[in-house]
């Protein structure tokens, strides 16, 4: 029984990949991504692990996963938690901008 969960399991994340690559894939560059984390490194850390437990760590996260959140925060449609300090940290960046960033921290 066990066994047939593990492998629903592993079918279940290896579709997950095929089906959303951007989720796994993103098409920024993390070299870029370093040279505009200045506002994100203060709660976030520069490494991607946060100094306090009350900020998520970034550090190995999808790129994919980051770039969708950072444009939900931009576009307003992420509420409550975080979002009112996120949401104006992200409406000045661009689609290039959130997919360097996303590149650099899921990278550390």
């Amino acid at each position: 029984m066990l066994n047939k969960w593990i492998q629903g399991s592993i079918a279940a994340a290896m579709l997950a990949v095929i089906v959303q690559p951007s989720l796994a894939n993103a098409e920024g560059d993390a070299a870029a991504g370093a040279g505009k984390i200045t506002m994100c490194a203060a709660c976030h850390g520069i490494n991607g692990k946060s100094p306090a437990n009350i900020y998520p760590h970034l550090a190995g996260q999808w790129a994919g996963y980051l770039e969708s959140s950072l444009k939900a925060y931009r576009a307003g449609e992420r509420t409550g938690g975080m979002s009112a300090m996120m949401t104006p940290q992200a409406a000045a960046l661009t689609d290039q901008d959130i997919a360097d960033i996303a590149a650099y921290y899921s990278g550390q």
